[in-house]
C-alpha cells in the first residue's frame, strides 16, 4: 500500500500545473486600467480572474486546472471592449444645438433633431460599442450637411425695410467636411497606437 501511494504521490509532483503562462496573462490584466473598458466587458471579466488567482495560490493545482483557467482568462481578456471617444460626436451635438434654427427649413431641421435624438442616446450610453459611436457620427454628420437654408427674402422697389440674416449662414459642407478629415486623422492615429 504504502509504494502504491508513493508511486501516485510521485505521479502528483509530476504532473503539477506549470503556471507560467497563467501568471502572465494575470500580470497583463492588473496592469490594465478599469476605467478605459465597457463596465459590463470588464465586470465579466472579473469572476475568471478571481478564479485564476486562486489556481494561482493552490501548491497543488494540477495541469488540466491551470490550462482551463488560462483558456477562461484568456477569453474574457479578449472580450474586453474599450470604451470609444465620444469626442467628435460631442462636437456634433455641440453644433446642431448652437445652430440658428431660423435660418433653415423646418424640413431639415426634423431631419436634425431626428439624429439628435439617437446621437444623444449613444452619447449618454456607458455601453456604447465604437461602432455605434461612428454610425451616430456619421448619421449627423450627413443630417448637419443636409440642412437646407430658408430663401433668402429679396428687397422689392420702395421697400424701406430690409431683412438682414444673421447667424450660420456659411455652408456648413466645409466645417463639416474639415470634422471628418479630422475624425479620420484621429482614428488612423488611434488604430495605431493600439497596435
Amino acid at each position: 500500500a504504502f509504494t502504491r501511494l508513493a508511486s501516485v504521490m510521485h505521479m502528483l509532483e509530476f504532473f503539477k500545473g506549470n503556471k507560467e503562462l497563467l501568471q502572465k496573462q494575470v500580470d497583463q490584466i492588473n496592469g490594465l486600467e478599469s476605467n478605459k473598458y465597457i463596465e459590463s466587458s470588464w465586470n465579466a471579466m472579473l469572476p475568471v480572474l478571481a478564479k485564476a488567482n486562486e489556481v494561482l495560490g493552490n501548491e497543488n493545482a494540477m495541469q488540466e486546472e491551470v490550462d482551463e483557467v488560462y483558456s477562461e482568462l484568456v477569453r474574457a481578456f479578449v472580450n474586453l471592449r474599450l470604451k470609444p471617444n465620444k469626442d467628435l460626436l460631442q462636437d456634433l451635438i455641440n453644433k446642431a444645438n448652437g445652430l440658428n434654427r431660423a435660418n433653415y427649413t423646418s424640413a431639415s431641421l426634423k431631419a436634425v433633431d431626428d439624429v439628435m435624438t439617437r446621437a444623444k442616446e449613444v452619447l449618454n450610453n456607458p455601453e456604447a460599442t465604437k461602432e455605434e459611436v461612428e454610425a451616430a457620427v456619421s448619421e449627423l454628420t450627413k443630417a448637419l450637411a443636409g440642412l437646407e437654408a430658408n430663401p433668402v427674402e429679396t428687397v422689392k422697389p420702395g421697400d424701406t425695410t430690409v431683412s438682414v440674416k444673421t447667424g450660420d449662414t456659411t455652408n456648413m459642407m466645409y466645417s463639416l467636411g474639415g470634422l471628418a478629415v479630422a475624425s479620420i486623422i484621429f482614428y488612423g492615429n488611434k488604430k495605431r497606437k493600439n497596435k
